[in-house]
């Protein structure tokens, strides 16, 4: 890795799982030999509340901290969070979003506020924009909660921590009952991914 750190910051909304999505990562860069550093969750972890964490790996990582502007990844399991949060990214960085939206139910006129063009936002505003239907992919797999899996799995292609390394961590963390379903969440995240990937390159290539 050349003595590079990786930083990455999750966001969501509480109960869509970010800190287990954030915890899976971190604990794969672990298995894969790096040092790892991770934040705890800030934010109202309750359903419904904005929650965020971070995590920074390499050969040797002294903070866990990312700081505005230097996040190679950010990781926003609904629209709003990844826009909330697109100012971490770097320039040279990747906003991983999932295409998908928690309007707020205690808030009066939520509906009306909410910026349902929160993507087109993004892409204003970053360089690299990836935009996956994880909470689709998800509920076709018939849980939208394992969109958090969804993610990773497209993640997992932007880091450079070897794929059997991912899927070793997988069935370690995740209790069996649920871990086939995960597993299939996570490689469903691999597949959107590298539609997306080929896409961006397809877009990009004059």
């Amino acid at each position: 890795m050349s003595g590079k750190v990786y930083s990455l910051i999750f966001a969501g909304v509480g109960g869509q799982g970010a800190l287990l999505g954030a915890e899976i990562t971190a604990l794969a860069a672990v298995r894969a030999g790096l040092d790892v550093k991770q934040t705890e969750v800030h934010g109202v972890s309750q359903r419904g509340g904005s929650v965020e964490t971070h995590v920074r790996f390499g050969e040797k990582v002294w903070s866990p901290v990312v700081t505005p502007g230097a996040a190679d990844v950010v990781i926003g399991l609904e629209k709003l969070e990844a826009l909330r949060f697109a100012h971490f990214v770097a320039p040279d960085g990747v906003i991983l979003a999932n295409d998908h939206e928690i309007i707020p139910g205690s808030i009066a006129g939520a509906e009306d506020q909410y910026p349902h063009d929160a993507i087109d936002r993004l892409r204003g505003l970053a360089g690299r924009v990836v935009v996956l239907p994880a909470a689709e992919a998800a509920r076709d797999l018939g849980d939208g909660r394992m969109a958090n899996l969804v993610m990773v799995g497209g993640l997992a292609a932007l880091l450079p921590i070897p794929r059997p390394t991912w899927i070793e961590t997988i069935r370690e963390r995740i209790p069996e009952k649920y871990r086939k379903a995960n597993l299939q969440a996570f490689e469903a995240g691999e597949a959107l991914m590298a539609q997306a990937l080929g896409g961006l390159a397809e877009r990009s290539t004059p």
